[in-house]
This record gives structure tokens, C-alpha cells and sequence, in this order.
């Protein structure tokens, strides 16, 4: 019998692959439990999910199974051995729980690089040249905000800070050679894959002194909530701007209106938000401030590359017993995958 998987989300763009990369080895159950307790239900002896070994799920299947946190992690049956989370940022899974579970769990990291990198630029762009503001004054028929020359700037030769030199950073610092900009970063260590001008930091605070843009590119850990909070961007060189298309808790959002406020930080470009999708209305007051509703990789082109790795992490764990993608937390605990590939 072909071991069961489920597609705990809507495939929207790669069907075929489904059936590419899946069709010949698994049987594929798509998941249609109206909630948390049916579908956990479902597991049991004689039920559509039981014996699943594998999971595909995507954001989206938060609106009815809420995010797979320890509660629906610690329901799992013994069966379920892999999450394949589609996305770089794996937060809504609860890593510590599938850990202790003896679940691997994957994630999508390079399928998201160009599109999250390219809304970072658009960012850049738009809070250091003042393109959105602009826009919306030509949209109410005012034409030229007066002044804009006073709180705009060029881009050529100003100093980019990336915080976290991963693969959206990276693509990022690429992007900004087309002017170009002089890029330094900090990460946890040196990237060894990173190109002769990416300059590293290992000092954070001499880092922020230099920056006229701070890029914030880490994931969403415990220990990175609040990580860009007061003190940090008080050690920003004065009238910097910050960038975020991370995750919105990694920034202490008081502390960065309270610097928007006293102009220590002239303007900021934000895709993510704390407690998405609502806004704080208070940054709605600084018409300097650029804001996307989380536009990352909203487009079907990565969109699809997303789903295809996620999927292909699916098939290479059933066949040879591991996915390429097993996200950073096990490789800290040095947790070895040791399954039977011929399940």
C-alpha cells in the first residue's frame, strides 16, 4: 500500500506537480476538515487521514485548523513523521513540538528570495526617494507634495545594512550593485557565501552608526521578537530608514514610531505587521512611511516555486528519507533523520 499523505491546503498553482512528483508513490489526501477537532479526528483507526506519515500545509490552512501549534502538534498520530511547511518563515509550526514528536519539518527557503528581496527594494526606493507619498498626492489631484525634495535622497552610494545575510538578504545586496550601494551586514556568523562587497559586522552597533538603510531579514524566533527594539535604533545613524520584510515582531513597533515621531528615523518601508492583518492605525499618521500588506511573494511565479519545494521535500522524504529543506533547529540539535526510505 502507497504511503498516505495530505495536502493540509488549496493548491493554487502546481496541480501537475502534485501528481508529477507524488502521483506514482503516495496516495494524496486532500484535507477538507472544517476544523481543529475534526480533522484531528480524522487520524484515528478507519479515518480518511489515518496512517499519514507526510503533511503539506500552507498558511492558509490557519483560517480553519488554526497554526500548527503544540496542541495540534502533540494530536498527531505516531504515523505523522514529516511537515512540509510551504514558506521560508516556519513560525506558525511549533518546531520545539514537533521535535520532542519525532516530526521533521521542512520549509521553502530560496523560493521566496527574489520576490521577498525585490519588495524590499521596492521599499528602499520608495522611503528614500519618497515615491509613495508622491503617489498619493497625484492620486488626490494635489500634484507634488511641496518640500519632498527636503526628505528625499538619492540611492547611489549610500550605506545598506542588512541584518541577516540569508538568502533574501543576499539577493538583496545583489540587487543594489545595479546603483550601487556599499553593503554591510550582521548575521550570527560570516556567510561564507557572500560576495567581496557585502562587508561584515560582527559588532552590531558599529554597524547600525553606519547605516542610512537597516534591511531586516531574520526569521521569527523567540529570541528575535523585539530584536530592532529602542536600543538598537537609537544606535541607527540619525534620519536612517528602516526596512522590514521579515516578520513584524522582530521589530519593537513602539519604539520605531516613537523614533518616526522624533524624526531620529526619517522614514520606514514595512511589509509585515505584529498581529497581521491588522495595522497599527498610529503608523497610518506618517505619510514618509511606506506600507505593503504583506506583498512578499505575492505572485504566481514564486508562489508556484514555493508549493514545488514544499512538495519535492514531500517526495524526497518518502523516497529516500530525508528533504533537503529540514529547517535550522534540528541542525542546531544535531538531529539525525533515520527513516525507513522504503516506506
Amino acid at each position: 500500500m502507497a504511503p498516505r499523505v495530505l495536502i493540509c491546503s488549496t493548491i493554487v498553482w502546481a496541480h501537475d506537480d502534485v501528481k508529477s512528483l507524488l502521483g506514482d508513490i503516495a496516495e494524496v489526501v486532500y484535507v477538507d476538515s472544517p476544523d481543529r477537532k475534526s480533522f484531528l479526528a480524522e487520524f484515528k483507526p478507519g479515518g480518511k487521514y489515518a496512517g499519514a506519515i507526510g503533511i503539506y500545509r500552507e498558511n492558509s490552512s490557519s483560517t480553519k485548523l488554526g497554526v500548527f501549534d503544540k496542541e495540534l502538534i502533540e494530536g498527531l498520530p505516531s504515523s505523522v513523521k514529516w511537515i512540509a511547511h510551504n514558506g521560508a518563515g516556519y513560525d506558525p509550526v511549533d518546531v520545539h513540538a514537533c521535535i520532542a514528536k519525532g516530526i521533521y519539518l521542512s520549509n521553502t527557503p530560496g523560493a521566496v528570495d527574489d520576490a521577498t528581496a525585490t519588495t524590499a527594494l521596492y521599499l528602499l526606493l520608495s522611503t528614500l526617494r519618497q515615491y509613495s507619498i508622491a503617489e498619493r498626492s497625484l492620486r488626490a489631484l494635489k500634484w507634488k507634495p511641496q518640500g519632498l525634495n527636503n526628505i528625499s535622497h538619492d540611492i547611489t552610494g549610500r550605506t545598506l545594512a542588512i541584518l541577516g545575510l540569508g538568502g533574501i538578504g543576499l539577493r538583496l545586496a545583489e540587487l543594489v550593485q545595479s546603483f550601487p550601494m556599499r553593503v554591510i551586514y550582521h548575521s550570527r556568523n560570516k556567510n561564507p557565501k557572500a560576495p567581496s562587497y557585502c562587508e561584515y559586522f560582527e559588532n552590531v552597533d558599529d554597524l547600525l552608526a553606519q547605516a542610512d538603510v537597516l534591511s531586516v531579514h531574520v526569521p521569527l524566533r523567540p529570541e528575535t521578537v523585539g530584536l530592532v527594539g529602542e536600543e538598537w535604533i537609537r544606535k541607527l545613524k540619525p534620519k536612517s530608514v528602516i526596512i522590514n520584510t521579515a516578520r513584524g515582531k522582530v521589530i519593537d513597533e513602539e519604539a520605531l514610531i516613537r523614533a518616526l515621531e522624533d524624526g531620529h528615523v526619517a522614514a520606514a518601508g514595512l511589509d509585515v505587521f505584529p498581529n497581521e492583518p491588522e495595522v497599527n492605525p498610529r503608523l497610518l499618521e506618517f505619510p514618509q512611511v511606506t506600507l505593503l500588506p504583506h506583498m512578499g511573494t505575492e505572485n504566481q511565479d514564486s508562489q508556484r516555486k514555493m508549493e514545488v519545494r514544499a512538495l519535492t521535500n514531500l517526495r524526497d522524504f518518502l523516497t529516500t528519507g530525508q528533504g533537503k529543506d529540514l529547517v535550522l533547529e534540528y541542525q542546531k540539535a544535531n538531529i539525525a533523520v533515520k527513516v525507513n526510505s522504503k516506506l
